[in-house]
């Protein structure tokens, strides 16, 4: 069973439909013993990074992500739930994150070119990095094929983790990996057949169970 974290941020039955879709099944949970017991673990999210922080830890629910995790079972970050994997966020102050993967979220608007729209919402290709073995959750997938964004922050100083960039005025980070631990900035659930294929190969890795 696929467990989808529901700490009160996020759009969880879109990506429960996109997971039956592709005959995983799925359970929206808050429930530290359900998501011990999943098989793999998504974290979705948008907002701000503050908030969402905030209330994954009023939950508890910050200890069990970083246990499971410890342990080797596969976790996916979406968008904002990819940022809350990295160690720091500097989204309207400073926040801690998880620290699951190395680097920090900043505002693209520090790379991207002032007559670009910020947020980059919309389509874009992904650029798989040459000098390493493409990410389990990308193996059938082409260079180039098309992802669907919404974000004005981004994950900077983690170019050893990252495994795919796409290009908007600057070649941004738009997937991470650390070991069993995976991030994809864009939506996975609203990239249609590419993403169906992203959530494939996730929940076909071997898990700790």
């Amino acid at each position: 069973m696929i467990a989808i974290v529901d700490y009160g941020v996020g759009n969880l039955f879109s990506l429960k439909s996109s997971l039956q879709a592709i005959g995983c099944e799925a359970q929206v949970t808050g429930d530290p013993q359900q998501l011990e017991q999943a098989s793999h673990i998504i974290l979705p999210g948008v907002g701000a990074f503050g908030d969402a922080i905030k209330k994954l830890r009023q939950s508890g629910l910050d200890k069990v992500m970083l246990q499971q995790a410890q342990q080797g079972k596969p976790i996916l970050g979406i968008c904002l739930g990819m940022q809350l994997l990295f160690e720091r966020s500097y989204e309207y102050g400073e926040h801690e994150g998880l620290g699951l993967i190395q680097g920090q979220i900043c505002p693209i608007r520090q790379v991207v070119d002032e007559q670009l729209v910020i947020p980059h919402m919309g389509w874009n290709g992904l650029i798989f990095p040459k000098d390493r073995p493409r990410s389990p959750i990308f193996a059938t997938l082409s260079e180039g094929d098309c992802v669907y964004f919404v974000h004005s922050y981004a994950g900077f100083c983690c170019d050893a983790q990252t495994t795919a960039r796409t290009e908007y005025g600057a070649l941004l980070t738009a997937a991470v990996q650390n070991k069993n631990v995976y991030g994809t900035q864009f939506h996975p659930e609203k990239s249609g057949v590419v993403g169906l294929k992203i959530l494939k190969g996730f929940c076909e890795l071997e898990g700790n169970r």
